[in-house]
């Protein structure tokens, strides 16, 4: 049986990679629809060798879809989301807006696939932000191994995950660095990009972190266990795709680095690359692109007991995005749990 997936967003970015990656992994869709605002009405965007025109999301009959996947942000998807579910179309939204509803499972497949039965409350589920999905696929085994109680984690977050304006920003900036009198003045960011780090994500919160930081707390609890403790610091970087995090985890059980890096090497979706030698780790661009999140630099920390460093990158675009919301609509169909499976 074939599916039908409408595509919201599907000139945007992440709307690209969603009709990308829903091409690659042959997804078992009859039919493909490519969603826009009535401005993008008859844009043409690429899936697999075939070219879809972009329709109106206000005049598109939702009914006749399965599923929806949303990227058109926040404000969208909490006016059209409920409206789209209640035609019976199951609506998995990469955007912030439902990911803290309790009647909304959050979803990271690798992690909590479990807990997707639980959409049929609104017909929405809800994907992550991007730093919390690659950085739960691999605390995921490592809790099962050791029970993790805390997490310090820092993140080095590629421009992409701001959107088309922030990558066109990066190289508007980088380009004007050589160029004397051509200096592009911030936009998108509250300082210069190019050659440079930009310490807040999103908008600073009463307690002086910021609501990127509060995402990684919030959803890492939800997803895999809320007596987790932890605590981020978000860093914007000048690269185009490819988020990286530097990772602190104390454990309540002792496990060693060799441990570390037997159980990362069988976990879904994870691929271990530590070659204690210079080059014998993943940076942001061999990243990008490929679905697995990377693992280096598996080391132990020794400034608390039980405790282990590690080194993490992967598409922002992929599995913080597309890929993991082609993964959740996978797993409807893979568990039967469609209203009209058999």
């Amino acid at each position: 049986m074939g599916y039908k997936v409408a595509v919201v967003g599907a000139t945007g970015n992440v709307g690209r990679e969603m009709l990308n990656v829903l091409a690659e992994r042959e997804f078992p869709a009859d039919e493909v629809y490519a969603i826009a605002s009535r401005r993008s009405l008859g844009t043409e965007v690429s899936f697999g060798d075939k070219t879809l025109k972009c329709q109106d999301l206000e005049q598109f009959d939702f009914s006749k879809a399965d599923f929806c996947l949303m990227s058109a942000g926040s404000a969208v998807s909490k006016e059209w989301s409920p409206r789209i579910g209640a035609k019976g179309c199951i609506v998995i939204d990469n955007s912030s807006c439902w990911r803290y509803d309790q009647d909304v499972p959050l979803i990271v497949p690798e992690v909590n696939a479990d807990a997707v039965a639980g959409y049929t409350k609104k017909n929405i589920i809800a994907n992550p932000n991007c730093s919390t999905a690659q950085l739960v696929v691999v605390l995921k085994p490592l809790h099962d191994a050791a029970k993790i109680k805390r997490v310090v984690v820092s993140t080095y977050q590629s421009v992409s995950g701001a959107g088309k304006e922030a990558m066109d920003e990066l190289w508007s900036q980088t380009k004007g660095m050589y160029v004397p009198g051509q200096e592009v003045e911030p936009k998108k960011f509250t300082k210069q990009i190019a050659f440079n780090c930009i310490p807040q994500i999103d908008v600073f919160m009463e307690d002086g972190y910021t609501k990127e930081e509060w995402k990684m707390l919030a959803e890492t609890k939800k997803i895999l266990d809320p007596k987790i403790k932890l605590t981020a610091t978000c860093v914007r970087v000048p690269v185009f795709v490819g988020h990286s995090e530097a990772v602190n985890i104390e454990f309540e059980n002792p496990i060693s680095p060799e441990e570390a890096r037997a159980i990362l090497r069988e976990a879904p979706g994870v691929m271990v690359v530590d070659k204690r030698e210079p080059g014998g780790y993943v940076t942001p661009v061999e990243a990008a692109g490929e679905f697995a999140t990377f693992v280096s630099r598996i080391r132990e920390d020794a400034t608390v007991e039980n405790g282990l460093a590690l080194w993490c990158v992967s598409d922002n675009l992929l599995k913080g995005a597309a890929l993991n919301t082609v993964q959740i609509a996978e797993t409807i169909i893979n568990r039967n749990l469609l209203p009209n499976a058999a």
